[in-house]
């Protein structure tokens, strides 16, 4: 069914409205992710704008810009589910679990399984976890997929997957790489993937269990190169060295502290971009809390960065892997030898380059075998088949098994994996050529930090394909990620 198109003025009023929406929307995802709030009120937030996200101005934006056009899509697929996103919150906040006599929130039970020693205790905090799921969460997940994928059909799609390929995505093209990554690096990660488990829990790879990853990236034994009350001093004067005081920044807000019903996932919420940019952490201890801050630093920096005069699209939305690069390259400093001599003066640097490669290696394979799995489960007809062939797909990948009552928490939606994996490959580019223009130190220098600054400015503007290819010359290809990974190794 067609629509007439909107109008240059409508859809200038849109934007205004949808810039608004998102505000609004962001500073409600935080005041309840970071704590504050017990509930998730996106149907209040949805019922006020509700005029942004109705099926006949998802149709009449059809021939505006893409991004725009998605916009709406998505705000009506949104919109459909909203009750769902919001029980999806209120269950999560108040599921619990009862292990060994002590109760867990089940938002903790991953940090629990992480931060123990004991195999069996960890097994049965996952058994728990995944029977929560399974029984809580999980029916509600299948129904929102189920009206998501009646209502793309009336975006006059056949399903999601060709919706966002209608969009733009390269999603065809990106899994082929990805299908060569995986088979390029198969006897890579099992070598590494190998050591890497013998050495930190003393098992192989052959026996690890799903309960034993969370331990495995816990790394504790690294605590003691990583401690906490030097951990915001670095991103400080990591900053610092590119020209940015981050406690003179009025527009950013470092939330750090640990609350009970705080969300373990770090996160950043560009409340206003650029005015209002709130990082959040809930600290577990060691090398994964550095990662974390050093992670939403980038994204806050983007987003603090960006220019207040640019388009609602530029600010707003965009190719996802561009803030995810930025990400990204704050947060492999963290394990960038140079950088360790140079703030953290800390023995076995190679040794740490070493085990950073090697996660890594196991993301970039586990989020290649994911894109893959999203890619079958937005065309098939009976989502609920699904649930082995994500066991198998991800099991392949990882050598080790994975718990099937994941296949569908396990997907965030809108194809944000795409943005996850053309993040590595921007970084892996961007840092070649950062560190052949202006050496391993790159990070140190000021002129660094104004090329950083610059890029940052144009927001979500250019694609991370475009913003590479006017910085360096070059094409964005998954291949690098591999080479950045065997350099240390």
């Amino acid at each position: 069914m067609s629509a007439e198109p909107i109008t240059s003025r409508e859809a200038d009023a849109y934007r205004d409205r949808a810039d608004a929406f998102t505000r609004d929307l962001l500073q409600e995802y935080y005041d309840h992710f970071a704590g504050f709030k017990e509930t998730l009120d996106v149907e209040r937030v949805y019922v006020e704008y509700e005029d942004l996200t109705t099926l006949d101005n998802a149709r009449r934006l059809r021939d505006s810009p893409t991004e725009l056009w998605r916009f709406a899509c998505e705000g009506y697929l949104g919109n459909l589910t909203r009750e769902h996103q919001a029980k999806t919150a209120e269950v999560e906040a108040s599921l619990e679990a009862t292990v060994d006599g002590k109760t867990i929130p089940y938002r903790m039970l991953r940090v629990a399984m992480s931060n123990e020693a004991d195999l069996d205790t960890r097994k049965r905090l996952n058994d728990e976890r995944l029977r929560l799921l399974d029984e809580h969460l999980n029916p509600v997940y299948l129904d929102a997929v189920e009206i998501d994928r009646d209502a793309v059909r009336a975006l006059e799609a056949p399903n999601y997957y060709e919706l966002y390929k209608s969009f733009g995505f390269r999603l065809d093209e990106l899994a082929d790489e990805c299908r060569e990554l995986l088979d390029e690096t198969e006897k890579l990660w099992e070598r590494e993937g190998d050591k890497l488990f013998r050495s930190r829990l003393g098992i192989p790879l052959d026996d690890a269990q799903p309960w034993d990853v969370p331990r495995l990236f816990r790394a504790s034994e690294l605590d003691e190169l990583y401690p906490p009350d030097r951990m915001l001093p670095a991103l400080e004067a990591t900053l610092a060295d590119l020209g940015i005081d981050v406690r003179g920044q009025e527009n950013v807000h470092l939330d750090l502290e640990s609350r009970p019903s705080k969300s373990p996932r770090a996160f950043c919420a560009p409340i206003d971009v650029p005015g209002k940019v709130m990082l959040v952490i809930q600290p577990i201890g060691g090398k994964d809390d550095w990662e974390a801050l050093f992670h939403e630093a980038g994204h806050t920096e983007h987003y603090a960065h960006t220019s207040g005069s640019l388009g609602f699209e530029a600010r707003r939305l965009g190719d996802m892997a561009v803030t995810e690069g930025w990400a990204m390259l704050m947060q492999h400093l963290v394990t960038e030898p140079a950088w360790l001599n140079r703030r953290l003066d800390v023995p076995r640097v190679d040794d740490l380059a070493r085990d950073g490669a090697v996660s890594l290696l196991y993301f970039v394979r586990r989020y290649s075998a994911k894109l893959l799995y999203e890619i079958e489960f937005f065309q098939t007809e009976e989502p609920r088949t699904m649930r082995t062939r994500y066991s198998e797909l991800l099991s392949d990948a990882l050598k080790l098994p994975v718990a099937e009552e994941s296949y569908l928490d396990d997907i965030d939606g809108g194809f944000y994996v795409t943005g996850y994996l053309r993040s590595w490959a921007f970084e892996a580019q961007l840092r070649e050529f950062l560190r052949s223009e202006l050496g391993n130190d790159w990070f140190a220098r000021r002129d660094a930090g104004d090329l950083l600054r610059e890029l940052w400015s144009l927001g979500q503007g250019p694609t991370a394909d475009e913003l590479l290819k006017d910085v360096t010359g070059a094409r964005l290809e998954m291949a690098s990620v591999a080479e950045r990974i065997r350099e240390p190794l």
